[in-house]
């Protein structure tokens, strides 16, 4: 599924409108995926039939494409629509969709674009996610799919799911970040003036019975460690940065993240190491002092436990201008 950058023909995306539609989840992937010289992709908008749709939020749309574009797409996004938890789309759309994967396109829902792709049953047994108002009503509807309500998108290979809303850039970024690498996908974030990696979940702006300040104090303390990796960051460290008790800020850290605060550093360093690894040209050993990790084989292990992939092969697949 990875977009090669020499690659000479473009990748083919198609943006599924189906009825009630929300905007900013059309709109998402149609514009990150926008055809320009920086970004190898082709976009088609489509719709059960071509025509008007009609959509969410008292907008409407007029796509030139019908369920064929499913069959020309290398990659499928289904935006999310009004409703999703009444009734399932269409026969015929739940049938296009599973015929796009078993033909090897990728599929991405955005929102409550989960309830159509749990349709086809590509979801079943896997981890997914939905707007956190919907994932009981997902979890119900589908009960073999294991729903995770805090996270902001989850990757399960050729099916991808993400939260509500603007997490679809969450997830569009992420889907550039595994086709063409850090550097593009933070180019495309600067673009769109995003934050290229969010690393927080969805359980942060679920509301709650009794208000709780800590999300916005550990947003603070998140930012502050990214700046400082280089650094020795273990939970004493952080959880006084918070000025909570480190159990305190271990098991609040969980709750909004989905990770262990040391988890949580460990993937930032990666991150951090992978974009050293594609703008410069500095030797694993210095990357992995450099990032906090230490020695070049702990850097080595941690991206492979992370990425399936050893930094030299990363740097291969995504150096540019050789």
């Amino acid at each position: 599924m990875t977009v090669s950058a020499s690659a000479p023909q473009p990748h083919r995306v198609a943006v599924l409108v189906l009825e009630g539609a929300k905007p900013l989840d059309v709109g998402i992937p149609a514009q990150v995926f926008t055809t320009r010289a920086s970004m190898p992709y082709e976009v088609r908008v489509c719709g059960a039939a071509p025509g008007l749709v009609t959509g969410g939020d008292g907008l409407s749309y007029h796509v030139a494409h019908g369920l064929e574009a499913l069959d020309w797409a290398q990659s499928v996004f289904i935006p999310g629509y009004r409703s999703p938890d009444r009734e399932d789309p269409p026969p015929a759309v739940v049938d296009a969709l599973f015929g796009a994967h078993e033909r090897g396109a990728r599929l991405a829902a955005i929102s409550t674009g989960a309830f159509a792709l749990a349709a086809t049953g590509l979801l079943d047994g896997r981890r997914a996610t939905t707007h956190w108002h919907y994932t009981r009503a997902l979890a119900a509807r589908h009960p073999l799919v294991r729903v995770d309500e805090n996270v902001l998108f989850v990757d399960e290979g050729g099916v991808l799911t993400s939260a509500g809303a603007a997490s679809g850039i969450d997830l569009c970024l992420h889907i550039l970040r595994r086709d063409l690498g850090v550097a593009p996908a933070n180019h495309a974030a600067r673009r769109l003036v995003a934050a290229p990696y969010r690393s927080g979940g969805q359980a942060q702006y679920v509301p709650r019975s009794v208000p709780e300040p800590l999300g916005e104090r550990f947003a603070a303390t998140r930012e502050w460690a990214l700046h400082r990796l280089g650094r020795p960051l273990t939970l004493d460290v952080l959880a006084r940065h918070a000025a909570v008790s480190p159990r305190t800020f271990s098991r609040r850290f969980v709750e909004e993240t989905g990770y262990t605060p040391i988890q949580w550093v460990m993937r930032a360093r990666v991150d951090l190491a992978r974009e050293l690894l594609e703008r410069s040209e500095r030797g694993v050993e210095q990357i992995a002092a450099d990032v906090g990790l230490g020695t070049g084989a702990n850097l080595r292990l941690h991206f492979q436990q992370v990425l399936g992939t050893t930094p030299s092969e990363y740097r291969r697949t995504f150096t540019r201008g050789e």
